[in-house]
C-alpha cells in the first residue's frame, strides 16, 4: 500500500511521560519487537476489526444512517474576497446584523442519488448560527445579515447527498455561506473493543478523515507522530463491506523525546473506491470521523 505524507497540520503539547506512552518512544514501549512482527500484528488486528463489523447489527445501523464526511460549513462557492475574510471564517468570528427566521419545519430530509431518503431533526437558524459563530471579537469578522432554508450537497458515509442547510447572507457577498441544518445519526456501538495500552502492537489511532473524493481510490487521513520517529504510515485492509485503516510510525529511535506530537496528513491508496464501504480505525474499532481542517470538532462523534 503506497502512502504519501503531506504537511504538518498542527502540534499538540502533552506531558513528557504521557507522550512516551502514546508515541512508543524508548525501550519498553508498545512498539518493541521486530518490524515484521509488528506489521503482522497490526494487519491481524485490522482483519479482526473487519470481521467483527461484517454482518453485525452495528453495520446495519451504520448503513441506514446519515454521517457527513465533509465540511458541515461551506463558504461562498466563488471564494473569499480577501485574506481578512478568510481569516475571519477560519477563526469563526461573526457579527449578526439583522434577524434570523424563528419558525420552520421540525424535520428535514436527507436525499441520496439512489433514491434513499432519511428524515432528521432540523436545527433552527439561531442554533445553526451559534454553531458556526463561535467568536465575536475585535479584528476581521464576517457580518451575517439574514438567512433562509435551502440545501447543500455533501459526501456522506453512503455517498453524495442533498441535505437541508441554512443559507446565511453575508455583507458584501452575492453567494451565501451554508451550514448543514440536520444533525448526524447516532453512532452505533462498535462490535469490537478498543485495544488498550500495551496491546496495540504499535498501532495508533487516527485523528480523523481529511478528504474522501466521491469516486477516488484515495483517502487522506490525519495521523500522529512524535520527535523520536521518521513519521506516520497508514495502510488499509479492504473487504467488500469495509476499509480498515491501521496507522503506525516508522524509524522509531531510542532516547529522550520532547513533549510534542505532530499531526500529519497521509494519503492512502486503495484497491477500489471507498463507495459505501465503512471506514474504520483499527486501533479503536470505530468509524473514522471527518475532521475539520480548521481544528473544529469532527462532524460527528
Amino acid at each position: 500500500m503506497n502512502t504519501h505524507a503531506k504537511g504538518v497540520l498542527g502540534t499538540l503539547l502533552v506531558t513528557g511521560l504521557g507522550f512516551c506512552l502514546l508515541a512508543s518512544c524508548g525501550k519498553g514501549s508498545p512498539g518493541d519487537g521486530s518490524h515484521t512482527e509488528s506489521a503482522q500484528s497490526q494487519k491481524r488486528r485490522a482483519r479482526q476489526v473487519a470481521e467483527a463489523w461484517e454482518g453485525s447489527a452495528s453495520a446495519s445501523i451504520w448503513n441506514k444512517g446519515y454521517y457527513p464526511m465533509g465540511d458541515v460549513v461551506q463558504g461562498p462557492p466563488s471564494g473569499w474576497h480577501s485574506q481578512a475574510d478568510k481569516r475571519a471564517f477560519e477563526a469563526k468570528n461573526y457579527v449578526l446584523s439583522g434577524k434570523l427566521p424563528t419558525a420552520g419545519a421540525q424535520q428535514g430530509k436527507v436525499s441520496w442519488k439512489n433514491g434513499d431518503a432519511l428524515d432528521r431533526p432540523l436545527s433552527s437558524a439561531q442554533a445553526a448560527y451559534d454553531s458556526l459563530a463561535l467568536n465575536n471579537t475585535k479584528g476581521p469578522h464576517l457580518t451575517v445579515t439574514g438567512a433562509r432554508l435551502g440545501e447543500a450537497t455533501i459526501v456522506t458515509s453512503r455517498g453524495e447527498a442533498k441535505v437541508p442547510a441554512w443559507l446565511f447572507t453575508l455583507h458584501g457577498y452575492d453567494e451565501p455561506l451554508k451550514r448543514l441544518a440536520v444533525s448526524p445519526s447516532r453512532l452505533p456501538k462498535s462490535p469490537i473493543k478498543q485495544l488498550g495500552q500495551g496491546e496495540s502492537g504499535g498501532l495508533r489511532s487516527l485523528a480523523g478523515l481529511a478528504d474522501m473524493p466521491n469516486d477516488g481510490r484515495f483517502v487522506t487521513v490525519v495521523a500522529t507522530h512524535g520527535s523520536c520517529d521518521d513519521g506516520p504510515v497508514v495502510k488499509a485492509f479492504e473487504t467488500d463491506q469495509s476499509v480498515v485503516l491501521y496507522a503506525a510510525v516508522v524509524g522509531e529511535r531510542e532516547g529522550p523525546c520532547n513533549a510534542s506530537m505532530a499531526e500529519q496528513r497521509v494519503k492512502v491508496e486503495l484497491r477500489e473506491p471507498v463507495a459505501d464501504r465503512i471506514l474504520i480505525d483499527a486501533l479503536t474499532g470505530r468509524p473514522i470521523p471527518y475532521a475539520d481542517r480548521n481544528g473544529s470538532s469532527p462532524s460527528w462523534t
